[in-house]
């Protein structure tokens, strides 16, 4: 909606309450955009700012009569100085310039995005409404650490800043006593934003409660009164307020505000917001482009911030939990901290370089991945092609691998857009078993006891064969009881070797399919080794003592596996 027949906001005499404790050159700057945009304003410098700073910020001012100086208060953050010098500014203002409609708090910091004859245009087509986030305490959900109502009922005289130890010690002590302070009568603590717009009556009416000095008491041990002492002042004194913000102030997970810099100038100007807060010092684009409008023509649309809060919010998120498989050092050492514990899909294939010694090729050309030999081999990790160095410069040394196998892990997957496929056995490290099997972008794909074919093939003493075997099916026991586990949120599909070879070709369509892969690819499949006469190899086993409990159903007498036993097409986890 345009506001250009209102000639700048029509009778709207907005005042301007610039509250400044550092970088007195750019508030300077500030304070002339308001003073030429047709604001009156009222600067209260903090008393521990340098004199040349103030002395400086006064001669560069001193050609504009509509900019005061209010009586200076050394201000402590989150203490009631905050609020006296707000009070003092607003009855400078009030009393000065008596045209006035309303009045507006700012900072040194905050950057008008549009020009002041737009906020005025809008605040014309609202002139008796009181622009006060304002939100009882039970309410409130944007406090960062706790005390919502405590802060109404506890003494707070230390500087959470400068004496944070005797901080926590009193209000420790105050709730070991349940300690508790009387509210002042007909007064209901509210919180919100400290910069607000208020009506010249509502403001006013502040300001001269006959009660004033009792609430000034009350506030004065109050945790950062300068959010709650005109926000539950004004529900007592004004009967139209819309509780929210003309200022864009965002704050991030641990409750500090977001700074903006040059490059958010595109997200600022589509806000369509008046001011924004807060500005780093030194983006000079910022403050050469804002505010940015026809002040010829001013407009009262209403600010659009949903797409600047929506970012600030992923932002947050971000902050908070991390990029997925990357871990940060704030969560490293906490498990199951993570924010997933990798970023990407991946592939596990265990058993099936044992059963085709030409897999890894065969696979590589029909699915779009790194296809890697055994990442986990004793000896070092098998990249793709057997390059001593892998994506992201990962390099194949056992020793440097084995430092952080987690990270080792994420990094692969997370260095690189192709999905990462990787061979594993029982002769592998097995220390990632939980890691895999508990991480929902697993795809899991075991062939139980397909160890033995090799151990088949192999020339060792069969002495040797059967202690080799047995520790192999030992290991392999034990990792078959994490992915049985309750706990498991990877896909899997685990067949036998005997329902394997029974249907081989059937079998790894369904791995294609899993891995992004044509399934009709795997007519043409690799060479397998000959698995004639493993039944007679297993018998042998028995005969020597070893149980094998994981091969299948392999007949003594046969030379090939029974093809009785159906081959399951899918199973995943739940």
């Amino acid at each position: 909606m345009s506001g250009g027949g209102m000639s700048g906001g029509g009778k709207i005499r907005l005042g301007v309450i610039m509250l400044c404790h550092d970088e007195l050159p750019t508030a300077a700057r500030m304070a002339r955009v308001w003073a030429e945009g047709g604001a009156s304003v009222a600067v209260h410098v903090d008393a521990k700012a340098p004199a040349a700073g103030m002395a400086a910020m006064r001669g560069a001012l001193a050609d504009l009569p509509q900019v005061l100086f209010s009586p200076r208060h050394s201000c402590e953050w989150g203490m009631f100085s905050l609020v006296q010098a707000t009070q003092d500014a607003a009855a400078l203002l009030l009393d000065r310039f008596e045209d006035l409609t309303h009045v507006m708090v700012v900072s040194g910091s905050c950057l008008p995005l549009r020009p002041v004859q737009d906020l005025r245009a809008f605040l014309a087509l609202h002139p008796r409404r009181d622009f006060i986030e304002s939100v009882t305490a039970a309410d409130v959900g944007w406090t960062v650490g706790g005390l919502n109502e405590e802060r109404f009922t506890l003494h707070f005289p230390f500087s959470w800043r400068r004496r944070r130890k005797l901080f926590d010690r009193y209000v420790a002590l105050q709730r070991r006593l349940r300690y508790k302070r009387r509210i002042p009568q007909g007064l209901v603590p509210h919180l919100g934003s400290q910069w607000w717009c208020l009506t010249r009556p509502t403001l006013r009416a502040i300001l001269a409660d006959p009660r004033r000095a009792e609430f000034d008491r009350y506030f004065r041990r109050v945790w950062i009164p300068d959010e709650s002492y005109f926000q539950s002042l004004a529900r007592r004194h004004s009967r139209n307020i819309e509780s929210r913000s003309l200022t864009l102030a965002k704050f991030d997970g641990q409750g500090k505000p977001y700074i903006f810099y040059d490059d958010h100038l595109g997200m600022l100007e589509q806000s369509r917001c008046f001011v924004a807060r807060k500005i780093w010092r030194r983006a000079h684009r910022l403050y050469a482009h804002f505010p940015h409008g026809d002040t010829a023509r001013p407009s009262a649309d209403e600010p659009r911030p949903e797409r600047l809060d929506r970012m600030i919010s992923q932002a947050v998120a971000r902050c908070s939990l991390g990029r997925p498989g990357l871990y940060m050092q704030s969560r490293f050492p906490l498990k199951d901290r993570e924010n997933g514990k990798t970023s990407a899909a991946y592939g596990v294939l265990q058993g099936f370089s044992d059963l085709f010694p030409d897999f890894e090729p065969w696979l590589s050309s029909r699915v779009d991945a790194d296809v890697h030999g055994h990442l986990f081999a004793v000896h070092g990790a098998e990249f793709a092609g057997r390059s001593p160095i892998g994506p992201g410069g990962l390099s194949d040394s056992a020793a440097l691998r084995d430092l952080d196998q987690r990270g080792f892990v994420a990094n692969l997957i997370r260095v690189t857009q192709r999905m990462q496929v990787w061979q594993f056995s029982p002769r592998d490290g097995q220390e990632m078993n939980w890691f895999t099997a508990t991480d929902p972008n697993a795809r899991i794909f075991v062939i139980t006891g397909a160890w033995a074919v090799p151990l088949l093939h192999s020339d060792m003493p069969f002495d040797d064969i059967r202690r080799v075997a047995a520790i192999l099916q030992r290991t392999e026991l034990a990792q078959m009881e994490v992915l049985n586990s309750v706990w498991l949120k990877a896909q899997t599909q685990v067949w036998t070797l005997g329902d394997f070879c029974a249907r081989p070709a059937d079998a790894l369509r369904g791995v294609l399919r899993q891995l992004g892969g044509d399934p009709e690819a795997a007519t043409n499949l690799p060479p397998m080794r000959d698995v004639a006469g493993m039944g007679r190899f297993l018998q042998r086993l028995r005969n020597a003592g070893l149980r094998p409990q994981l091969m299948g159903e392999f007949p003594a007498t046969d030379i090939s596996p029974a093809p009785s036993t159906p081959v399951p097409e899918e199973s995943s986890a739940p």
